[in-house]
C-alpha cells in the first residue's frame, strides 16, 4: 500500500525546477571582471597621483632625493667600501651632489644668460626668413619670438612687484632643496635600516620578493640617471664642439641647452636640436643650417645606436612608446618637473613589472617540475 506522503514527495521532487543555464558566456564574464579589476588599478592609480599632487610640497623633495641617491649611490658605496664612518660617507656624497649640481646649474644658467639674447634674436630672424616662404605660419613665429623677450621682461617685472609673492617662490624652492639633501644623505646612510624594515613589516614570507623589486626599482634609477647624465654630457660636447666649427653664435648656450633637454628623452633632444639649426639658420646662412643638421643627426645617430645599447641597456629597457606616454602623462600632471621625473620613475616601475614576471615564471616552471615526478608516479 502506497503511502500518499510517499507520493507528495515524488511529485515535489518531479517539479522541482531544473538549474538555469547563466545570462552570460563565461567569456563574457570573464571580461568583466577584467574590466573590474582595470577599473581598480585605474581607481587606484588616480588617487595615488591626486595624493601626490595635493602632497607635492612633500613628495617632489622625496622623489628629487630618490634620483640624487641613484645618481651618487656608487660612490657613496665606494666611500663605505674605504672603511669610511656611514654618516661621514654620506655627508660627502651630498657635499659632492651640491658641488655637482650647483656647478652645472651655474654653467647652464650663465651661459644660457650670457648668449639668450642672441639666440632669441637668431631666432627671430630664422623666424622672419621662414616667414618669407611659408607665409602666415612664419608671421606667427616670428610674433612669437619677437613677443618672448617682452613676456620674460612682463614676467620679472610682476615678480619685482609682488615681492612677498617672490620671496614665498624662492623660500619654497630653497626649503625644497634643503629638504632633498637632506633626504639624500638619510636615504644613503641608512638605506640599510630601510631593507631591515621592509623585512619586518613584509607580510607572511612575502619579504625576500618585496626586497627584491624594492631593490630592482631602485637600480632601474640609478641605470636612468647615470646613463642619461653620461649621454646628455656627451650630446652636450659633441654638439658644442660641432657649433663651434661652425661659428654658430651662442654654441655654449646651446649645449647648455642640449644638456638639460637630454633629461627629456626624444622630445627634450628633439626641441634643443631643433633651436641649434634655427639659430644656425638665421646667422650663419642656409648651408652652414645644413651642416648643423647634420651635426645634430649624427649626435643623435651616435646616441640612439651606439651610447643607449651600450650604457642603458642593462639596466633601462622602455620602449618609445612607453617612454612618449610617460612624458606626456608626466607634463599634464605637473609641468616640466613631471616630464623630467615621470621617465625615472617609469624606468622604476618597469624593473618593478620585469621582476614580479620572474618571480611568477620561476613559480610555475618549479610548480611545472612538482607535478611531473607526480604524475609520473601516478601513472606506474
Amino acid at each position: 500500500m502506497r503511502n500518499d506522503s510517499d507520493e507528495n514527495r515524488r511529485g515535489a521532487e518531479g517539479e522541482r525546477p531544473q538549474p538555469s543555464s547563466p545570462l552570460l558566456p563565461i567569456e563574457a564574464r570573464r571580461a568583466g571582471a577584467w574590466c573590474l579589476v582595470a577599473l581598480l588599478i585605474a581607481a587606484v592609480l588616480a588617487v595615488g597621483v591626486w595624493l601626490c599632487v595635493e602632497l607635492s610640497a612633500a613628495v617632489t623633495p622625496v622623489l628629487l632625493a630618490l634620483l640624487g641617491s641613484g645618481l651618487l649611490g656608487p660612490l657613496y658605496r665606494r666611500l663605505v667600501a674605504m672603511k669610511l664612518n656611514r654618516s661621514l660617507a654620506a655627508g660627502l656624497t651630498c657635499a659632492v651632489l651640491v658641488v655637482v649640481v650647483g656647478g652645472a646649474g651655474y654653467i647652464v644658467v650663465s651661459a644660457l644668460v650670457d648668449t639668450g639674447d642672441q639666440i632669441i634674436a637668431s631666432l627671430r630672424n630664422a623666424a622672419h626668413d621662414l616667414s618669407q616662404h611659408f607665409g602666415a605660419a612664419g608671421t606667427s613665429l616670428d610674433d612669437l619670438a619677437a613677443k618672448s623677450k617682452d613676456l620674460v621682461a612682463k614676467f620679472g617685472g610682476t615678480a619685482a612687484s609682488g615681492l612677498l609673492a617672490g620671496v614665498s617662490v624662492v623660500g619654497q624652492f630653497l626649503a625644497a632643496s634643503v629638504l632633498a639633501l637632506l633626504l639624500t644623505f638619510f636615504f644613503l646612510r641608512d638605506s640599510d635600516k630601510a631593507v631591515r624594515a621592509l623585512r619586518h613589516w613584509a607580510p607572511g614570507s612575502s619579504a625576500p620578493q618585496l626586497e627584491r623589486m624594492a631593490r630592482r626599482g631602485f637600480q632601474s634609477i640609478e641605470g636612468f640617471m647615470r646613463g642619461t647624465t653620461f649621454i646628455a654630457l656627451i650630446d652636450a660636447i659633441c654638439i658644442t664642439v660641432g657649433l663651434l666649427i661652425l661659428q654658430v653664435p651662442g654654441a655654449v648656450g646651446l649645449g647648455a641647452l642640449v644638456f638639460v633637454g637630454a633629461y627629456i628623452p626624444y622630445l627634450g633632444a628633439f626641441i634643443s636640436g631643433a633651436v641649434a639649426i634655427l639659430v644656425a639658420l638665421a646667422d650663419r646662412g642656409f648651408v652652414i643650417a645644413l651642416w648643423a643638421l647634420g651635426v645634430v643627426l649624427a649626435v643623435q645617430v651616435l646616441e640612439g645606436h651606439v651610447l643607449q645599447p651600450m650604457i642603458q641597456s642593462r639596466t633601462v629597457q622602455m620602449h618609445p612608446a612607453t617612454v612618449m606616454l610617460a612624458i606626456t602623462a608626466g607634463a599634464s600632471v605637473a609641468g616640466i618637473l613631471g616630464m623630467l621625473l615621470s621617465v625615472p620613475l617609469t624606468a622604476a616601475a618597469t624593473g618593478v613589472l620585469h621582476e614580479l614576471r620572474v618571480h611568477y615564471a620561476a613559480d610555475s616552471d618549479s610548480d611545472s617540475d612538482d607535478s611531473g615526478p607526480a604524475a609520473s608516479a601516478a601513472s606506474s
